[in-house]
């Protein structure tokens, strides 16, 4: 699987009085859908796994995909406590049709334990149904050695990189340099998700069948099947995600090939555009368009956090509302402040 590209990661929409609002979800990944992102991560951080249960995430998991565009890579966080609930998440999200899993350290292991965080990675991608991303994060950090020993594993493609060191992506990337994947992607080098290679019959220009092949009757008119799709394939290394907002544009420098920072949720677009000039080499652009939205990632995400993501979303025209407790609503100063850092950001 090809992760190049912006990863958007969703936020998680409930009703006032907590329960999973499903209609918003449906709605934000409709729209999502429509921008110029690569990838739609369900339940990363940003999406407050912790706070569904099993079987939220499942709803949430389905929901999601059901209206996702079909050129969108789909991954889905699932990282639980246990070897085996973590692969029945993978599990169901493979019967759902995500693309990927993103996997983090269980909470139970402290970032020094190298045999059982090795073990309980490897013992993941050995069975999981879908190619594994690991996922460090700042309250459970994977070493940059245990992420080299895991790049040897052939189900494990990635790590998305949260800190905001860029020193360590350099670091894999260095130490990663050896390995080598063949991934499938279509004629102009873009990802191709499980749903594009689906042979699917679509409704396309009609065509008549005579009468007299039918034997008599009336002349019918039959929709040709959509052709299949045509792929090539590219050779990629190990795959580092940025997945630090401040750090974006330092991250992508230093050797990432994706970035995913949280503040994409609440303006797609303009996270979009530093990616897209780092990717045609037009640095100048870049850093103009990263310090560009540099004091609202400040404010919204690194200051504010889960609720402040939540309400820039609601700036947006994307659901946010409010976060589930414990977390709470921003106050009324809160909401000023971020309604001023957004001004302009509109997207």
């Amino acid at each position: 699987m090809l992760l190049e590209g912006l990863h958007l990661p969703l936020t998680t929409p409930f009703y006032p009085d907590g329960r999973l609002n499903l209609r918003k979800l449906e709605h934000n990944v409709d729209r999502y859908s429509r921008t110029p992102v690569s990838t739609l991560v369900m339940l990363s951080e940003t999406g407050e796994p912790a706070a569904l249960s099993d079987a939220e995430t499942r709803e949430a998991l389905e929901i999601a995909m059901g209206v996702a565009g079909e050129t969108k890579v789909m991954i889905a966080g699932i990282g639980r406590g246990s070897v085996f609930g973590t692969l029945e998440l993978a599990d169901f999200a493979a019967s759902a049709g995500y693309d990927a899993v993103l996997v983090k350290l269980p909470g139970s292991l402290r970032t020094e334990q190298l045999r059982e965080t090795l073990t309980y990675f490897q013992a993941v991608a050995d069975r999981s149904p879908l190619p594994v991303i690991l996922y460090s994060v700042a309250s459970a950090p994977i070493t940059v050695e245990a992420a080299v020993e895991l790049a040897a594993h052939p189900r494990v493609i990635g790590l998305s990189d949260a800190s905001s060191s860029t020193e360590r992506i350099a670091r894999v990337r260095t130490a990663t340099a050896q390995v080598r994947r063949e991934v499938i992607v279509t004629t102009v080098f873009s990802a191709v998700t499980g749903r594009m290679l689906a042979v699917k019959e679509q409704p396309g220009a009609a065509t008549f069948v005579s009468a007299e092949s039918l034997g008599g009757g009336a002349a019918v008119a039959m929709a040709p099947p959509r052709p299949a799709l045509q792929t090539r394939t590219k050779t990629v290394g190990f795959q580092v995600i940025a997945a630090s907002s401040v750090e974006m544009l330092s991250g992508l420098r230093a050797g990432a090939v994706a970035a995913m920072p949280g503040f994409a949720a609440a303006a797609p677009q303009a996270c979009y555009e530093v990616y897209a000039a780092w990717k045609d080499d037009d640095q100048p652009l870049a850093d103009e368009k990263q310090a560009r939205i540099a004091p609202a990632l400040a404010k919204v995400e690194v200051e504010l956090g889960t609720p402040g993501i939540h309400f820039a979303c609601d700036l947006n025209g994307y659901f946010g509302g409010r976060p589930r407790l414990p977390l709470l609503p921003l106050n009324g100063s809160d909401r000023d402040s971020v309604e001023r850092v957004m001004d302009g950001i509109r997207n």
